[in-house]
C-alpha cells in the first residue's frame, strides 16, 4: 500500500537520543539489519532499531564485511566533501557520489548505522580531511543524525554542514519514491546539495 501519514515517524532518532545510555540503530540494508539485531540482542542496555519500509538494495553483501555498535562505515573514500548517511538514505547517497565522481568530484561516503554513540573519531577525521560535510537522513533535520554530526564537530572540528532531511513539517501519505523526491531525500537532491556546497565558501 501506500507510505501513510500517520505511520511515519521523523522524530524518533531525536526522541531516543535524549534518553541516556540509550543506543540507536539504523541499519541501511537487511544485511545491516541483521547484523544489528545480533548486536543489539548482545549489548548489556537499551537499544533501539530503527526500520525503514521501503525495500533497498544490498550495500553491504561483501564478504568482508564487519559490524561494529559505534563504529561507522566508509563505503567511499573521497577528497572534496564528505556526505554522511543513515538507514534508507544510505543507498541513495552512494548513487550521488558515483554521479558526482562522473564531474570530476572526489566524495566520501559515510555509512553511520550506529547514530548514537556516534562514531566521532571517524566523522572528524572525515571533516577534516575534506573540510565540507553533508548529512542525509530520512528524519527531521532536528535532532537526528545531522544534530549529532553538528554537535560533534562544532566541539571538535568546525566545519560547513548541510542538512538534509525532513525541514520542520509533518509528513504525508502517497507513494514512498514520489515522497522521498518531493522531500528531497532522492539521490538527484543530494547531488544537488552536494554540489552546490561545493561552491560555498568553507
Amino acid at each position: 500500500g501506500e507510505d501513510g501519514a500517520t505511520h511515519q515517524c521523523c522524530e524518533d532518532i531525536a526522541l531516543m537520543r535524549t534518553i541516556p545510555g540509550m543506543v540507536i540503530l539504523n541499519p541501511c540494508d537487511h544485511y545491516e539489519m541483521q547484523a544489528a539485531v545480533r548486536a543489539a540482542v548482545e549489548h548489556k542496555g537499551p537499544c533501539y532499531i530503527r526500520l525503514g519500509r521501503l525495500a533497498v538494495e544490498s550495500i553491504n553483501n561483501n564478504d568482508d564485511y564487519k559490524f561494529e555498535l559505534g563504529k561507522g562505515i566508509t563505503l567511499r573514500e573521497g577528497t572534496d566533501i564528505t556526505v554522511v548517511a543513515t538507514g534508507l538514505m544510505v543507498q541513495e547517497a552512494v548513487k550521488a557520489a558515483d554521479a558526482l565522481k562522473e564531474e570530476g568530484i572526489s566524495v566520501e561516503v559515510i555509512n553511520i548505522h550506529t547514530i548514537k554513540p556516534l562514531d566521532e573519531e571517524l566523522v572528524v577525521a572525515a571533516a577534516k580531511e575534506t573540510g565540507r560535510v553533508v548529512t542525509v537522513e530520512e528524519h527531521s533535520v532536528i535532532g537526528g543524525l545531522g544534530s549529532a554530526v553538528c554537535d560533534v564537530l562544532s566541539e571538535k572540528a568546525p566545519t560547513r554542514v548541510m542538512k538534509i532531511g525532513i525541514n520542520d513539517t509533518f509528513g504525508e501519505s502517497g507513494p514512498a519514491l514520489e515522497l522521498l523526491k518531493k522531500y528531497g531525500l532522492d539521490t538527484d537532491s543530494i547531488y544537488a546539495v552536494s554540489y552546490t556546497h561545493l561552491t560555498l565558501p568553507t
